[in-house]
């Protein structure tokens, strides 16, 4: 998933803001206990994630992959006064993990964690987004997008994780993964109601704007 050498990353982890001490926890146990804890979203894509939502002050997230609660803690800080984050996931094990640490940030309030397939929940969900972050199943990252994509306000963001999928989305061969993601990606590019980039911070980011 290293896309830069870790001497780099090392060096922007120096000359960032330092992990908040709950999120280091929550990595840590995550690391300790959960199986592939690589799918937690670190310091570096969580601030990220933080920053670009205390830069919008969204009053409605959605998220679609919770794991153990990382990213959903760094997009619920930007919330507006009122704001709320539905965060959707299929494993429900995973749920007082995330509760307890939810808790501990104090977002236990503006977080609402929804367990089930995510294609059945969002249909359900009656609100207007100003902020969408896909990071569940590869397969369903077109489903989910379509899903989503009339809830989410003009101007509103779908950031998508994971589309650079450790380098294999340029190789002439892809497994079924590789070619979903690959797929999402030319289904962003030829979207004319978005507007798009791709950055290439950890597996890479696919950041689309709703025109």
């Amino acid at each position: 998933m290293h896309l830069v050498s870790n001497e780099i990353e090392n060096y922007i982890a120096q000359f960032s803001s330092a992990e908040d001490e709950v999120l280091r926890e929550l990595s840590r146990e995550t690391y300790l206990k959960i199986q592939m804890p690589q799918m937690v979203s670190g310091n570096l894509q969580g601030q990220f994630l933080e920053m670009i939502s205390r830069m919008l002050q969204p009053k409605r997230i959605v998220e679609v992959g919770a794991f153990t609660g990382y990213s959903a803690i760094c997009l619920a800080k930007g919330l507006t006064d009122g704001g709320l984050l539905y965060t959707i996931d299929v494993n429900e094990e995973l749920q007082p993990m995330c509760a307890r640490y939810f808790e501990k940030t104090n977002l236990t309030s503006k977080i609402k964690h929804l367990i089930g397939d995510a294609r059945k929940i969002i249909p359900e969900l009656n609100e207007a987004f100003d902020l969408v972050f896909i990071d569940a199943d590869k397969i369903n990252y077109c489903n989910y997008y379509d899903l989503v994509f009339d809830k989410v306000r003009v101007g509103g963001y779908i950031i998508a994780d994971n589309v650079l999928w450790s380098g294999k989305v340029v190789e002439e061969k892809k497994d079924k993964d590789t070619l979903a993601i690959h797929q999402y990606n030319e289904k962003i590019a030829a979207d004319a109601r978005v507007k798009n980039f791709i950055l290439p911070l950890r597996d890479g980011l696919n950041i689309a704007v709703k025109q």
